[in-house]
């Protein structure tokens, strides 16, 4: 162990945002697997039990370039055991440029638009991210296909399915006997790629035929404002709740009461929300993207972007209820078998005792 562990208790040094719901997740369940956590982030907030070392706000991609020297800085005053960096185009160039400082394993895991999307943008981001991932002893994703692109940019870099997973104990079904007859939810946050727009112009198509049908609109983000008057444009303001951010209590809460869960992005890898709304037993539609047909059946995948698709896919599921239960009942049955966070963190620890041991992952 390092001079910066104590007896017993490996000190995992993670690369993220303090802000995300997947990275307090990822340093509670270390935490209670026995590590000892600190986090150094570009965009903080207080996490029991874990000192943070904050660096400059970060406003522009080209931003994280002169990030390196503080990260590095960073490192050195933590003399952690372990490095991880979640996203691997901005924490994980910084943990490629930083780490040997501390020669220490570094793991990086990719999270879908920094390996789907960004090196599609330019040669020089695709080189970036070819040379960042080949610093890695350890490259994880939560899809084939996220790891598929992986192994094309650093092919020597041993990889591991690992996804988010979902607390079962609280995202779990509710009688669907209780539940309103037409409300469903996206959880999705309100950014372009998560194209909230085309579910309410498809919202709006389902309206005009189920006048009672209702939408809550989680997660926040900057389309916050276009959005509201798009909903405003299409006359939809009665039946719209926009909730914004919820704790996972919250979003359980809302997930109870829904039938239908709604997930059109652009481009994605392994959705959280898919897995937590499988887990409630919703009916899901989602994107027909490669990591939604590891876990949807065909008939729940309409073409991404596609309004008038969701819409009729939409209709017909409020059209036969008893079709929609049986497909939320198969969609829980999924995820209790392949989709509990304890085993995939399990894994991962796993993963990251053998880094320690020294070994050389297959």
């Amino acid at each position: 162990m390092s001079a910066g562990s104590t007896v017993n208790t490996p000190h995992l040094a993670l690369l993220g945002d303090a802000t995300s719901v997947h990275v307090q997740r990822w340093v509670r369940e270390m935490q209670a697997r026995g590590w000892r956590v600190s986090l150094v982030t570009a965009r903080p907030q207080p996490i029991d039990g874990v000192a943070q070392t904050v660096l400059a706000p970060v406003v522009r991609s080209r931003d994280w370039l002169w990030r390196v020297g503080a990260a590095r800085r960073a490192l050195v005053a933590l003399r952690p055991d372990l490095v991880h960096a979640h996203y691997v185009t901005s924490y994980g160039y910084l943990a490629a440029r930083a780490h040997s400082a501390v020669g220490k394993p570094l793991v990086m895991t990719a999270w879908g638009t920094d390996l789907l999307v960004t090196p599609r943008q330019s040669a020089l981001l695709r080189a970036l991210t070819r040379w960042s991932l080949r610093r890695a002893q350890l490259v994880t994703g939560d899809s084939p296909d996220l790891l598929a692109v992986a192994a094309q940019l650093a092919p020597r870099v041993p990889r591991a399915l690992i996804h988010w997973g979902v607390e079962t104990s609280r995202f779990a079904p509710t009688p669907w006997a209780d539940k309103p007859a037409a409300e469903a939810v996206s959880l999705r946050s309100w950014e372009p790629n998560y194209r909230i727009d085309v579910i309410l112009r498809a919202f709006a198509q389902v309206r005009a035929v189920r006048p009672e049908a209702r939408l809550h609109l989680l997660g926040g983000g900057s389309q916050e404002g276009a959005l509201r008057s798009l909903v405003n444009d299409l006359a939809l303001q009665d039946a719209v709740q926009f909730q914004g951010r919820l704790d996972d209590a919250g979003m359980a809460a809302v997930l109870a009461r829904c039938k239908l869960s709604i997930s059109v992005p652009q481009s994605d890898a392994t959705s959280v929300s898919v897995l937590e709304s499988m887990a409630c037993g919703l009916a899901v539609i989602a994107s027909d993207l490669p990591a939604n047909r590891d876990w949807l059946p065909a008939e729940a995948l309409v073409p991404a972007g596609d309004a008038a698709a969701l819409a009729q896919r939409w209709l017909a599921c409020l059209q036969d209820d008893a079709q929609a239960q049986q497909l939320g009942a198969q969609n829980a049955a999924r995820i209790a078998r392949d989709g509990d966070r304890r085993q995939q963190m399990d894994a991962m620890d796993t993963l990251y005792r053998r880094l320690l041991a020294g070994e050389r992952l297959p």
